[in-house]
């Protein structure tokens, strides 16, 4: 019996494995955007896979996180909230956020993650360590 309970317990674990980018490599990096639709990002603008389920970083002016529970190759970031700081670069800023809205793919390659959409948008950011 107590065999079967333990059987059935590491069988509900095993369900229970993170199955968003941040297991398939998201998780490893500080993203830094490189550009947004091909055209060079101006500010320093970040994402991060903290743990399972969530999302965050830096944008120009104001820190941010987030939900992301896709299962990987999708993308969603949902229920993102910001601290409400104003800076000079406030439109890039908006432009971020509204970029990262519409993204529904994700692909992590090496040093390279890119969210993309199926109407051709695109965000290439580039692995800056843990630690930044």
């Amino acid at each position: 019996m107590r065999a079967a309970l333990i059987l059935a317990v590491m069988s509900l674990l095993g369900y229970c494995k993170d199955e968003t980018v941040r297991a398939y490599g998201g998780d490893a990096a500080v993203w830094h955007l490189q550009s947004i639709d091909g055209v060079p990002y101006p500010v320093r603008a970040t994402l991060r896979f903290p743990e399972e389920g969530r999302l965050s970083g830096e944008a120009p002016c104001n820190l941010y996180s987030g939900t992301q529970t896709a299962p990987y190759p999708w993308f969603a970031a949902e229920e993102v909230t910001t601290t409400r700081h104003t800076c000079p670069a406030l439109d890039a800023e908006t432009r971020y956020f509204r970029a990262l809205a519409e993204m529904t793919l994700v692909e992590v390659a090496g040093e390279v993650l890119i969210l993309s959409n199926d109407k051709g948008r695109e965000m290439v950011f580039r692995a800056g360590g843990n630690g930044e």
